[in-house]
C-alpha cells in the first residue's frame, strides 16, 4: 500500500462519487477505480459499497478510513516538524477566532507577532467555536481563540482574559448619554440588533435573557459585528457587545444592565496532543503576554 491509495479512498468517501473524487485528485476515473481495487486486494476486504446512487464506505471501510485519517494527520504533522524553522525566519501559522474576538483582538496580536517574526505567514480564519474545535482536531488549524466551556475531547484551553459585555447605544438613542445603568426589566421596550443564533455570543446573550425571564424585542439579526456597529451608531437600536469593541468607537456608549451581563473567559485553544510548530508556540507566547502584560 502507498499513501496515495489511502488518499484516494478518503477522497471517494468524502465526495461519495468516483467522478467528483477523480476531478478533485486530478486523476482519471479509471485510474482512481483501479487504485482503490488494488488497495482492497492489499487489505483483503471490500472498502467501498458501490451499489446505489452514491458510493459509501463499508463497515470495514469505515474502520480503515478512521485510522487512515489519523495516520495522515500524523504524517502531515511530521512533515511540518521536519520543515519547522526554530529561529522563525520562515514558517506558516493557521489561526481561527470567533467573530466577536476577531473584531478587537486579532489586530493587536498580529501586529505584535508580525513585528517579531516577519518571515512567518499567517492564515486567519473567522468561524464558530464548534468549527474551531473540529478544525483543531482535524489538523486544519494550529490555534484557536474562543470562549471557555465544555471543550471537545483532545482540545486544551489556556486562559487569556475575562471579557465583559454591555448594552450599547449610539448618540441618537434615548438612553445616550442620559443613563449609565439600565434595569433589565425595561429591556423589552428597547428594540435590539443582535448577532444571529449561530454565534456563541448570541447564545450567551439568550441564556442571560432566559435566566432573567426577559423576552427582548429583537428588531434585526445580523451575522456581522461591523453591521451591528453601524446599525447602533447611526440609529436608535441597541445591541450587546464586548466592552473592548465599544471602547474602540467613540460614538458608542455602554449602558450596564442591572443585573449585569455575566463576564466570560476568553481562551487559547490547541490540540492536547500532537506536534506544535515553533510559530504556534511563539504566537501562543504573544497572546498570553498580551493578555497578561505583567508576565515576564
Amino acid at each position: 500500500m502507498e499513501l496515495r491509495h489511502l488518499r484516494y479512498l478518503l477522497a471517494v468517501a468524502d465526495h461519495g462519487n468516483f467522478t467528483r473524487a477523480a476531478e478533485a485528485l486530478h486523476v482519471s476515473q479509471p485510474t482512481l477505480s483501479q487504485q482503490i481495487k488494488q488497495l482492497e486486494r492489499e487489505v483483503g476486504a471490500t472498502l467501498l459499497d458501490r451499489k446505489g446512487r452514491s458510493v459509501r464506505l463499508t463497515d470495514a471501510g469505515e474502520a480503515y478510513a478512521r485510522h487512515g485519517r489519523l495516520a495522515l494527520q500524523d504524517l502531515d504533522a511530521a512533515e511540518r516538524a521536519v520543515h519547522d524553522v526554530h529561529d522563525l525566519s520562515r514558517g506558516h501559522l493557521r489561526i481561527a477566532m470567533t467573530p466577536t474576538i476577531t473584531a478587537y483582538l486579532i489586530g493587536p496580536l498580529v501586529r505584535q507577532f508580525h513585528a517579531a517574526h516577519p518571515g512567518v505567514t499567517l492564515a486567519v480564519i473567522e468561524t464558530t467555536q464548534d468549527l474551531i474545535e473540529a478544525d483543531l482536531l482535524a489538523d486544519r488549524i494550529d490555534l484557536g481563540i474562543a470562549f471557555a466551556g465544555h471543550h471537545a475531547a483532545g482540545v486544551s484551553a489556556s486562559t487569556l482574559f475575562i471579557e465583559t459585555l454591555s448594552l450599547v447605544v449610539g448618540a441618537a438613542h434615548p438612553l445616550h448619554p442620559r443613563v449609565a445603568t439600565f434595569p433589565i426589566t425595561d429591556l423589552p421596550s428597547q428594540p435590539l440588533a443582535l448577532l444571529s443564533r449561530d454565534f456563541a455570543t448570541r447564545n450567551y446573550i439568550d441564556e442571560f435573557f432566559a435566566a432573567q425571564s426577559i423576552s427582548p424585542h429583537i428588531a434585526i439579526e445580523a451575522n456581522s459585528i461591523s453591521a451591528l456597529i453601524e446599525f447602533v451608531r447611526l440609529g436608535t437600536l441597541a445591541t450587546v457587545l464586548p466592552d473592548a469593541i465599544t471602547q474602540a468607537h467613540a460614538d458608542l456608549h455602554p449602558v450596564r444592565p442591572d443585573p449585569p451581563l455575566p463576564s466570560r473567559e476568553v481562551v487559547l485553544l490547541h490540540r492536547a496532543a500532537g506536534y506544535q510548530s515553533a510559530a504556534a508556540r511563539a504566537f501562543s507566547a504573544v497572546a498570553l503576554h498580551y493578555s497578561h502584560p505583567q508576565s515576564p
